[in-house]
């Protein structure tokens, strides 16, 4: 174990699926509330150790497990050059290994514990949370494109079907500017929650790109964006944190900004 700048510890630990895990807390606290916080595609990287410290810093006890630990060429992950693909199973599987990780960290407090996905695993909060009830999850810019309401080996279950198995408030945060999710996929998303009849917040950010929380990439990375939705995001498990599951009405909330010219087909993959 490290001792960081700000006050927190971090290092890594091992999860029972064999994946290696970066966590970081705040140094001497206790009774933490926790985040688990999965990467993007590009797998464990520092622009996830980074958030796993910001979040520290902001009073969770944070673990980001490697998921992507079983594909053979790992740099080529790093690079963008080879996608890892997991099952559904495999998902469930690995997030229960690294909850039981989490669970062993100094201070940390797992009944009160948020799943945080973006891009490539936004979708992955929701097949876990369907499963295992916890405080809340959060979907950065990922679970609502057309290829994750598909059916197929490895997505045994519909997406519907997962929403509506769903155990906690979800936050939803995307991007206008997005090349991968369009409004209308926010919105077809926004609808099943609702059908459903699961607590979410959205918010659809104007302009802003896919992956406009990641600084490493200039070319994707909003920092005000950024900024607005961290804060969305602490104040919503805040709240959510702060209920401590005796709320039991149903909350939606919307919110959204976009042209009225807006046209999926213009936006463009960036950096």
């Amino acid at each position: 174990m490290d001792s960081n700048g700000g006050g927190i510890e971090t290092g890594y630990v091992s999860c029972t699926s064999g994946a290696r895990a970066y966590f970081a807390r705040p140094e001497g606290a206790v009774d933490l509330p926790c985040a688990i916080l999965l990467h993007e595609r590009y797998g464990l990287v520092q622009h996830t150790e980074n958030l796993t410290e910001r979040l520290a810093r902001d009073g969770f006890a944070a673990l980001a497990p490697d998921l992507f630990f079983r594909h053979p060429d790992a740099e080529a992950v790093r690079r963008g050059d080879q996608r890892a693909k997991l099952s559904d199973a495999e998902v469930v599987a690995d997030l229960g290994a690294a909850l039981d990780a989490l669970s062993g960290i100094e201070g940390a407090n797992v009944d009160r514990v948020v799943v945080i996905g973006m891009c490539q695993t936004g979708r992955y909060p929701i097949v876990f949370t369907a499963k295992r009830p916890l405080g809340a999850c959060v979907v950065y810019y990922g679970a609502a494109s057309p290829r994750e309401w598909e059916v197929h080996e490895r997505q045994p279950e519909p997406l519907d079907g997962l929403i509506a198995k769903l155990n906690c408030p979800l936050l939803g945060l995307f991007g206008e500017g997005d090349h991968v999710i369009s409004v209308d996929d926010v919105r077809r998303f926004r609808d099943a929650l609702e059908t459903h009849r699961k607590s979410y917040a959205i918010h659809l950010f104007p302009d802003v790109p896919h992956g406009w929380l990641n600084d490493t990439m200039p070319a994707r990375y909003r920092p005000e964006a950024a900024a607005a939705a961290w804060r969305i995001m602490l104040d919503f498990l805040g709240e959510v944190f702060a209920a401590d599951g005796q709320d039991t009405a149903v909350s939606w909330r919307f919110t959204s900004e976009t042209a009225a010219d807006y046209d999926h087909a213009r936006n463009k993959r960036l950096g």
